[in-house]
């Protein structure tokens, strides 16, 4: 059973960077869902989907995924660059638009 390692980017609805410091480990699903027939639910009998181990450097996850002999892929992390706008640029005397109602 293989692993993933990597950093996950932020939400789309956050505008900080909480939840995107540490590097997850997750392992890759060894079956495939089914269709519960009583419910209808979709079901896996692979309990390992629901494991999710949180490292603080991505060479704490490397060294735990060779220590327990996991064979695992990195994923690069997500680097988005933001444009820091402040809230009195939009009264500036220099504008290239007039601020308006």
């Amino acid at each position: 059973m293989s692993a993933r390692i990597y950093r996950p980017a932020r939400n789309a609805m956050q505008s900080g960077t909480g939840n995107t410091r540490q590097w997850v480990l997750v392992y890759d699903p060894a079956l495939a869902r089914e269709i519960e027939p009583l419910m209808g639910y979709t079901a896996s009998a692979d309990m390992k989907q629901q494991i999710r181990l949180s490292f603080d450097t991505l060479e704490e996850a490397e060294g735990y995924a060779q220590k327990n002999g996991i064979p695992y892929a990195v994923q690069p992390a997500h680097e988005a660059t933001r444009k820091r706008v402040s809230y009195t640029d939009n009264f500036r005397a220099d504008r290239k638009t007039p601020w308006t109602h």
